[in-house]
């Protein structure tokens, strides 16, 4: 049987306190029931007040581009206000939550840390502590699994918007899980109520599910680029191409500058588990080199068990900075005092400070491993299932 979301369980049995008054909801198009209703759909029609809708980045319908501002409008659907929470600010103004009996969050994650639905629900755990509203989250399945863990965790100092939680890159925790970490941790102390996820398998990926996916964002088209996702993003904080602008994104890597097949050679050569390399050659339509010819090669998942998307990421760029260490760089954000790109991505300054001076990729990526263990032992007091 598909596993319920917490909006599936409130769909068959609505809280009567939502009932109460006007209430507020963080969400988005892609935040559906198994038979594809949306939030602000399953709330109306159990007869609660939707006031406002606040949306996170792509918007409420998820079509808005990675990083580009989004506005506030009007639903056409429904007549509801949606203020966007990607746009003058990353938070609701505390005035805006006067009035309402509880703040609903139903935001589709993929179940890596930078993505920043997570960022936005840490941002409304705060304003509604601020605030004196109750927040109660639809809890949503992690799309890669609830079980894995990897990668290094997120240090002080180096908190952004794609990292406001000191968790490992790849955190196995639904988002449920993650406000009630997010709450205590980052002594939030919201009024925090959370509707879990039933009769899900934790170790089970999304197409293991039975039900439709939805892609959350516009680059987000299948569950295996959830799967490659905490891995490949890291690309985007460097001078190659991670996909984008082409049917592949976060699938693919390259750039004008490499050969697609010495690098496949070299990378195949590792003997990375569950993961192949094959030489493609690819021409983005946007984002980096738009318009020009890219060699690299593309990421397939053989066997996903044994697939670690975070070490992946390290050793392409490992690997590219070896073959070609005049081409590749980390680009600095633009500002002199701001974190490069690829610092906030990873969450610490030492990993690209390893690849620049040429470390290898195992010296690199051995000290994660008690950092996931710790962080295994830490998550279980936040988790609704042991995992």
């Amino acid at each position: 049987m598909p596993p319920e979301f917490g909006l599936d369980r409130l769909a068959v049995d609505p809280p009567p306190f939502l009932r109460e008054g006007p209430v507020g909801v963080v969400t988005n198009a892609a935040a559906t029931t198994a038979d594809l209703r949306t939030a602000v759909e399953v709330l109306l029609g159990s007869g609660v007040e939707v006031a406002i809708i606040f949306a996170p980045e792509h918007g409420f319908t998820t079509g808005v581009p990675a990083g580009e501002r989004v506005d506030h409008q009007v639903d056409p659907l429904t007549g509801v206000p949606i203020y966007s929470l990607y746009g003058e600010r990353f938070a609701p103004p505390v005035e805006m939550l006067d009035g309402l009996t509880r703040i609903i969050v139903d935001l589709p994650d993929v179940g890596a840390r930078f993505y920043t639905y997570v960022s936005t629900l840490v941002h409304v755990l705060r304003a509604a502590a601020q605030a004196g509203v109750p927040v109660l989250v639809l809890d949503r399945a992690n799309p890669i699994d609830g079980v894995s863990v990897e990668g290094p965790i997120l240090q002080e100092g180096y908190t952004s918007f794609v990292g406001m939680l000191p968790v490992p890159v790849r955190h196995g925790m639904t988002v449920g899980e993650l406000a009630r970490f997010a709450n205590d941790v980052l002594d939030i102390g919201a009024s925090l109520d959370v509707i879990p996820v039933r009769k899900w398998r934790r170790r089970e990926m999304a197409d293991a599910w039975g039900r439709p996916w939805v892609p959350p964002s516009p680059n987000m088209p299948h569950v295996e680029t959830a799967l490659l996702y905490p891995g490949m993003c890291l690309v985007e904080g460097t001078n190659l191409s991670e996909g984008r602008g082409t049917p592949y994104p976060f699938s693919v890597v390259g750039a004008p500058w490499v050969d697609g097949h010495v690098l496949a050679h070299h990378l195949n050569a590792l003997g990375l588990f569950g993961v192949r390399f094959r030489p493609v050659s690819f021409l983005p339509c946007a984002g980096k080199y738009a318009g020009e010819r890219c060699q690299g090669v593309q990421v397939h998942v053989t066997d996903r068990a044994q697939f670690r998307p975070v070490r992946t990421g390290i050793a392409i760029l490992t690997t590219v900075r070896a073959l070609y260490p005049e081409s590749f760089t980390f680009p600095a954000s633009g500002t002199k005092e701001d974190l490069r790109p690829f610092d906030r991505l990873i969450g610490n300054g030492k990993v690209r400070a390893q690849i620049e001076a040429g470390v290898p990729y195992e010296e690199i990526v051995a000290p994660w491993h008690e950092e996931e263990m710790a962080f295994r032992q830490q998550r279980r007091d936040y988790l609704f299932e042991e995992a």
